[in-house]
């Protein structure tokens, strides 16, 4: 998100988690009747390009235990699970003790990293939300129609206008976690270094769920950024009090520059010190904020969307039609713009960024908006069958388009051009499939729950495509009771948690399951699966003993990691290296009472967690008047030195 600072006088390590250099501190089914195009491109693919339907929809296999290849994937009946601590399938061969990291890899004197390889585990089923999408009647936007059950209280957001499409969100358990998008910025005393051969230019738009940077479209460059520090321990650097409100509230949205940490309050974006936590600016909206983009320009631009007027009780909900750009260096909002359908204002789902194209989808169509002028590229045409319901951003934008009724529906997965809206690509999902979430543009992949086998999750089967052909490469099952990975893609097209992508594998966290041996405990790991195969790689990196690591984003082809502590413990940020797995620890809160105690208000499945260069941002994505929430602050950051 920022400009890069000056490389090291010694480029790290490969692998990005070593040590600071030397010198001073620095501080497919069969297809459906053609649909009328829209926006000005056509609904189905430029002509050639392949199509490789799905396999047939079915119970998918059980999975291998983890640590192990997948077998291929098969429409047939699973068998039964193997029993706790052996795979389903015949294990592949260890890897060799050549293949392990060499010792002190790290560093001299550092202690090894936390957790090594157990033998897989079946893991138990996770209880879901009620199950059916669908349905008459859905909350005003902007408001979560069934919090999760903790520490948020059962509570509905007020009606309001919209369609089936954001019924379904009223009958889950689990509100999707938005996984962040964080600016490069260089800590007090800290180097950030960079590897020899990077050229030190920045992406137009970040993502933490798609690929890891700038490379070839496998997705991340060779190297990470993020160093070890000599002491990983984190003092608390600031807290961010809650207002007191009388109902729920949305206050979904942070970003972070070398400049500022800023965060969404009721009905403002207010800019803090990253390191300090003073105000340094802040935005005042006329209503309360719908959705945020995570991507931001390379110039720390953003895209936002929030209500026209606060709520009342007589009306309870005024609708998300306000679309504006905000620059969070300057404190400044640069536009706002709205878009009609006929006459009424249309009511946007979600938002995003590629390049300097902001998108928006709803259950009325899409619209674009130049990122510089405002100016509207497409918006939506009346009569349209067909409508994109939301994007994708980051590196490439991606629509997700929906053509049919709700139980006969088709998904259209369009690579399309940011500034025309031209097809570039399509991949047609199976009829039926009623929601998708793009968790990464490039590669592409999109999660979507296949039936019921999701259990309230909102993703059962994650579809890797080719963005260039729009074939299908394989199709994964990541069934919820052994994969942690959670998805809500009724309306927020990209907000997909415990799984991110890059160099072409995508990294999930696996469901919570028994620690093992004489211990009570729970624990989870992150394992690799291949974007090419479908299989696991074999790769797993152990959360530990009463610990839950969930993957937060890339760095470069490493992956930085938030493990949520146990009772007596403290929270850590860790390195994972891509190649070897090997962890290191980036970040450790303290044990004391009143830090795990403020680290466990920030569950990272309901919040938003952002980690840069040694400094730790927690905060909430939703507000409650319920006493006993456990809220006390809206975000609170940590910092190593």
């Amino acid at each position: 998100m920022t400009q890069p600072p000056p490389p090291p006088r010694q480029p790290p390590q490969q692998g990005g988690f070593g040590p600071p250099p030397s010198g001073p501190d620095l501080g497919k089914p069969a297809q459906p009747p053609q649909q009328p195009a829209g926006y000005g491109y056509p609904a189905q693919p430029p002509q050639g390009a392949p199509q490789t339907p799905p396999p047939p929809a079915g119970p998918p296999q059980t999975p291998p235990g983890y640590g192990y290849p997948q077998s291929p994937q098969s429409p047939q009946t699973p068998q039964p699970p193997a029993g706790y601590g052996y795979p389903a399938q015949p294990p592949a061969p260890t890897p060799s003790p050549a293949q392990a990291p060499p010792p002190n890899a790290y560093g001299a004197g550092r202690p090894a990293p936390y957790g090594t390889p157990q033998p897989g585990y079946g893991y138990p089923g996770q209880p879901g939300g009620p199950g059916g999408p669908g349905g008459p009647g859905q909350p005003g936007y902007g408001y979560p129609g069934q919090p999760p059950t903790a520490p948020y209280p059962p509570q509905q957001g007020p009606g309001g206008p919209g369609g089936g499409d954001r019924a379904r969100r009223n009958q889950l358990l689990i509100i999707g976690a938005a996984v962040v998008a964080i600016a490069l910025i260089v800590g007090g005393g800290f180097w950030y270094a960079r590897s020899s051969g990077d050229d030190g230019k920045q992406d137009t738009a970040h993502s933490t769920g798609g690929a890891g940077g700038k490379g070839d479209d496998k997705g991340g460059s060779a190297h990470g950024t993020e160093t070890a520090p000599a002491d990983p321990t984190a003092k608390t650097l600031f807290q961010v009090p809650l207002t007191k409100v009388a109902d729920q509230v949305t206050v979904t949205g942070s970003w972070l520059t070398d400049k500022v940490y800023a965060k969404t309050g009721i009905a403002e974006v207010v800019g803090y010190d990253p390191a300090k936590g003073t105000k340094l600016w802040t935005i005042k909206l006329p209503g309360p904020m719908c959705e945020i983009t995570p991507h931001t320009t390379a110039d720390h631009k953003t895209a936002i969307m929030y209500e026209p007027a606060m709520a009342t009780k007589a009306k309870p909900s005024h609708g998300c039609s306000q679309v504006a750009v905000i620059d969070l260096d300057a404190g400044k909002k640069l536009w706002t713009k709205t878009v009609k359908s006929g006459d009424e204002l249309v009511n946007f789902d979600n938002i995003t960024l590629s390049g300097t194209t902001v998108a928006a989808g709803s259950t009325n169509g899409g619209a674009a908006f130049d990122l510089a002028t405002g100016k509207v590229l497409w918006s939506p045409k009346p009569g349209d069958t067909c409508y994109d319901a939301g994007y994708g951003g980051g590196a490439k934008l991606v629509a997700v388009r929906k053509c049919g009724q709700y139980g006969s529906r088709q998904l259209h997965i369009q690579t399309i051009d940011p500034k025309s809206g031209k097809v570039l690509s399509e991949y047609k999902l199976a009829t039926g499939i009623e929601y998708a979430s793009v968790v990464s543009t490039d590669p592409l992949v999109v999660g979507a729950e296949v039936g019921d086998s999701g259990k309230g999750q909102g993703v059962s089967d994650l579809f890797s495509i080719d963005s260039g052909t729009g074939a299908l490469r394989t199709r994964i099952s990541i069934p919820p009771d052994r994969y942690g990975a959670k998805c809500d893609g009724i309306t927020r097209i990209e907000d997909c948690v415990g799984i991110v992508v890059g160099g072409d594998k995508a990294y999930l966290a696996t469901a919570q399951h028994d620690a093992g041996g004489d211990s009570i405990a729970q624990t989870n790991e992150v394992v690799a699966l291949d974007l090419g195969t479908g299989k696991e790689t074999g790769q797993r990196a152990d959360a530990g003993e009463g610990y839950t690591v969930t993957p937060l984003r890339m760095d470069g082809q490493n992956i930085v990691a938030y493990k949520e502590p146990p009772y007596n413990k403290g929270g850590q940020v860790v390195g994972i290296d891509g190649t070897t797995f090997k962890q290191t620890v980036l970040l450790q809160t303290s044990a004391d009472d009143s830090v795990r105690d403020l680290v466990a208000s920030f569950p990272v499945r309901y919040g938003e967690t952002l980690y840069q260069n040694g400094r730790l941002y927690l905060s909430q994505r939703y507000i409650s008047d319920w006493s006993s929430s456990g809220q006390k602050y809206l975000a609170t950051a940590f910092g190593v030195g």
